[in-house]
């Protein structure tokens, strides 16, 4: 007598998309595998908290397997995926293991795009992972313990220059953060130097912040960044970084230089390298930025067996009665596509045609400083803007509320409230005795005086 299995399904990745795809399945008759190369879940909108000090990790980070331990079809590999054998139907892993599927979700996510320049990674570190908050941390808290050594005073000046690239929301959110820290957290700890003395440089290509915003938000976005003390310099192109600062090509004059041993990168975001692979595994398409191109209800053409989700999927949205859209790179999107790819393979093992994503576009939402925030908030009521004090209170509350579990929103919200009343970040913890990456050489100290 055979022995039936149930359907195997195997996700890639837990990150916003995979882990609400798993979320959509419980309680289905199948065994899902959830695979990913970190043990946590990550709330990635505020993981700049964690690289300015103003949280500490376990705050916006959850172990995978406490969050499926009361899910029990559902079974969590720490893992890295090196190939997916399609003809096979395996997914195999760097350390020789192989996971066999009858369905499967790529969710894989990002990572940062240096527009050809991954020599520039070193000096310029984005933003994505914890490792990435603990080293930009590093080189903040760093700059302005070397600043209080430094007895030269142009050094001095340059080691407390901090540039971010790209005005999206993250490069916003870093650029108004580090401003309160240098205005309000610092002073009256060191000795040598004024903290606020420090320039906060913020560098976009294109001609304003928070270009996914309406014209009018982003102007105010802009308008509460001069507030804080924050340069912005746009139509600005950064064409070479080292070790010791970057050169900027404006839009109309000559390249001009920056020293600066402390610059963080939030100007591009790429598909994670296992979207090409895949994509050449079965003959798809993918765009510029590496995400695999869809069909309608998130599967790969020719093999509705797979399905793409997250900032890995370049997918259409297919609102009843309107034209197909382009669906952004957020975190909303990356759920919605989870909870549909789910269903959608339920929806094949039952024999039931599928359905095409529509995304539900709520809006977007950024915060610039204490006080400052900036709302686009599209509803079925109506279409809502506002910016200033109510817009951080309602950017503060939506973050809490889509925290993972009931103690991360507890300690995150008693942090903010003491940080409020106090100026203080007590997460500035740093391990180390240099700010260097990769083979970077030392910075400020190494460099020829401007």
């Amino acid at each position: 007598m055979t022995v039936q299995h149930r359907p195997r399904i195997v996700i890639i990745g837990c990150g916003f998309g995979g882990l609400e795809a798993a979320k959509a399945l419980r309680g289905a008759d199948v065994d899902v595998t959830v695979v990913d190369k970190t043990n946590h879940h990550l709330f990635q909108p505020l993981l700049y908290q964690v690289a300015t000090a103003g949280l500490s990790a376990p705050a916006i980070a959850a172990p995978v397997r406490h969050l499926f331990r009361k899910q029990p079809n559902v079974t969590t590999l720490l893992g890295e995926v090196s190939d997916i054998d399609v003809s096979a139907r395996m997914v195999r892993l760097k350390d020789g293991g192989e996971l066999a599927y009858e369905h499967l979700i790529v969710a894989a996510g990002a990572t940062h795009s240096y527009f050809g320049r991954d020599d520039w990674a070193p000096f310029a570190p984005g933003l994505k992972t914890l490792d990435d908050a603990f080293d930009i941390r590093r080189r903040v808290l760093l700059a302005f313990e070397a600043a209080e050594r430094e007895t030269d005073p142009t050094r001095r000046a340059a080691g407390l220059n901090f540039v971010v690239i790209g005005a999206g929301p993250t490069g916003v959110e870093m650029a108004g953060t580090l401003a309160e820290i240098a205005r309000h957290t610092l002073p009256g700890e060191f000795r040598r130097i004024d903290p606020a003395s420090a320039r906060i440089v913020l560098l976009e290509g294109g001609p304003r912040v928070l270009q996914a915003m309406p014209i009018d938000l982003s102007q105010r976005a802009l308008e509460q960044l001069h507030t804080l003390g924050v340069e912005v310099r746009l139509n600005a192109r950064v064409v070479a970084i080292d070790a010791c600062g970057l050169d900027v090509l404006p839009a109309h004059g000559a390249v001009y230089r920056i020293d600066s041993s402390c610059i963080t990168w939030a100007a591009g975001v790429a598909a994670s390298p296992l979207g090409r692979l895949l994509a050449q595994s079965v003959e798809v398409q993918t765009d510029r930025a590496g995400r695999v191109v869809v069909e309608p209800d998130l599967s790969l053409a020719g093999h509705p067996s797979i399905s793409v989700v997250g900032d890995l999927a370049a997918a259409q949205s297919y609102p009843a009665g309107q034209q197909p859209r382009a669906v952004p790179g957020v975190s909303p999107a990356a759920k919605q596509m989870g909870r549909l790819a789910a269903v959608n393979v339920l929806r094949r093992i039952a024999g039931q045609p599928t359905a095409a994503f529509w995304y539900r576009d709520y809006g977007n939402l950024a915060t610039i400083g204490r006080h400052s925030a900036v709302v686009d908030l599209v509803l079925p009521l109506g279409h809502y803007k506002f910016s200033g004090y109510f817009a951080w209170l309602f950017w503060l509350f939506a973050h809490v509320y889509f925290l993972i579990g009931f103690r991360n929103r507890l300690v995150v919200l008693m942090d903010w409230a003491w940080a409020y009343w106090s100026f203080a970040r007590y997460a500035r913890v740093v391990t180390g005795i240099a700010p260097r990456a990769h083979g970077q050489p030392p910075p400020a100290s190494g460099c020829p005086d401007s």
